[in-house]
């Protein structure tokens, strides 16, 4: 065990775990209209707890157990023969399923985003269960567990570059986001702008410190990649929001605080696979274009096709995931094949389970809520609270 390594991966498993709460939620709750907000904390804030229990008792066992190149396998369900001295490198093992824990959280409360307003409570904890067994863990071993789509997989010794999450957890939860707002159809009032654009912000301001930890700590060593790792987040993010801003001027003469922090978002998700593998000067060119090509994806996903994702989760966390996947092989950092080829096996493999998921689901428990419920808000119809007192 080293302890500098051990200290760091501490801090960072915080740090990711922060994205989600409060970061996430504030991020998210400000969105949407203020009868709600708290069924979107709801909503972050259950999956977190639910994840968590599942990646002990399953999760973390399939994603990095000494199973095949397919599946991890159920040996290390419950932390079997895991203890405070069981080594994962240079890390306390313990520490290890902690630090990917607060991946395998975030990952399905991504997707929210794409539900909001508008979706059942009971679905949304039955199928972010599923998701994160059957569609994230896999995927988390196929390449980072050391599965087919790693090196010495199908793409010969050298595999998929993915350091910190462009496809595991930026496509992923993008498409899985995507076809759940296909499945539910737009919400009956889809004008109405966000009631908290503070809440943005300081959601924003939050996820981009975490950031730091979720790129920062995928080096899982206090080293010199780790540092690097660090600041080419911190560029990418920073000259992402610039370019949002610039080309929301540009096209409709205002540049907005939604919008500014929105692309820094951009700019991390795309920054994210890429961070361990780049250096500063194309972590600019990356969050420059990030932050154009994010807002155009919007655009397409809202106006041209029709679909309703609600907070924009596959325009900036899946096109910013794959994009930033793709980017590594123009910076010669990775094989072409392998991060393509990845890019396609786990997308397809992502729609078809979310398919199928979003299907059975919707068999135990109702997908959408009813016309009142939505009119009404989800906050008092469906949790009994409202977030505001309006009265006093």
């Amino acid at each position: 065990m080293n302890g500098a390594d051990t200290a760091w991966i501490i801090v960072a498993t915080a740090l990711v775990l922060f994205m989600s709460l409060p970061g996430l939620a504030l991020f998210y709750g400000g969105l949407v209209r203020a009868r709600n907000v708290l069924s979107v904390f709801m909503h972050v804030y259950a999956i977190a707890c639910l994840m968590s229990v599942l990646w002990l008792a399953l999760g973390y066992s399939i994603a990095f157990g000494d199973g095949n190149a397919v599946w991890g396998g159920l040996g290390k369900a419950f932390l079997n023969g895991v203890d405070a001295d069981s080594l994962s490198g240079t890390l306390p093992e313990v520490l290890f399923f902690a630090f990917q824990m607060t991946f395998a959280v975030i990952t399905p409360a991504l997707i929210v985003g794409a539900y909001v307003e508008r979706i059942g409570f009971g679905f949304v904890l039955l199928f972010s269960a599923l998701w994160m067994l059957i569609c994230y863990a896999p995927v988390t071993h196929w390449i980072w567990g050391g599965g087919f789509l790693a090196d010495g997989g199908i793409f010969g010794e050298t595999g998929v570059k993915d350091f910190a999450g462009g496809i595991v957890v930026h496509e992923t939860a993008g498409l899985a986001a995507l076809v759940i707002a296909v499945f539910l159809g737009p919400r009956r009032n889809r004008t109405t702008p966000p009631h908290s654009p503070g809440y943005v912000m300081i959601g924003a301001a939050m996820l981009w410190v975490g950031w730091f930890g979720f790129n920062g700590g995928s080096q899982l060593a206090a080293d010199g990649g780790a540092a690097m790792a660090l600041t080419v987040t911190h560029i990418s993010a920073a000259t992402a929001s610039l370019s949002w801003a610039l080309w929301e001027k540009i096209k409709y003469g205002k540049a907005s605080l939604v919008g500014l922090v929105t692309g820094t978002i951009a700019g991390l998700a795309s920054i994210t696979p890429a961070s361990g593998f780049v250096g500063p000067i194309a972590a600019l060119i990356i969050g420059g274009v990030a932050g154009i090509l994010c807002q155009e994806a919007v655009n397409v996903i809202r106006n041209k096709l029709q679909i309703d994702d609600t907070l924009d989760v596959f325009a900036v966390h899946g096109v910013g995931g794959i994009f930033g996947t793709i980017m590594i092989a123009v910076f010669g950092a990775g094989a072409w094949a392998a991060q393509l080829g990845s890019l396609v096996i786990v997308g397809v493999f992502t729609l078809v389970v979310t398919v199928v998921l979003v299907k059975l689901v919707g068999l135990v428990t109702p997908l959408r809520v009813d016309v009142e419920t939505e009119t009404n808000g989800l906050d008092l119809s469906v949790h009994g609270e409202r977030a505001y007192d309006m009265t006093s």
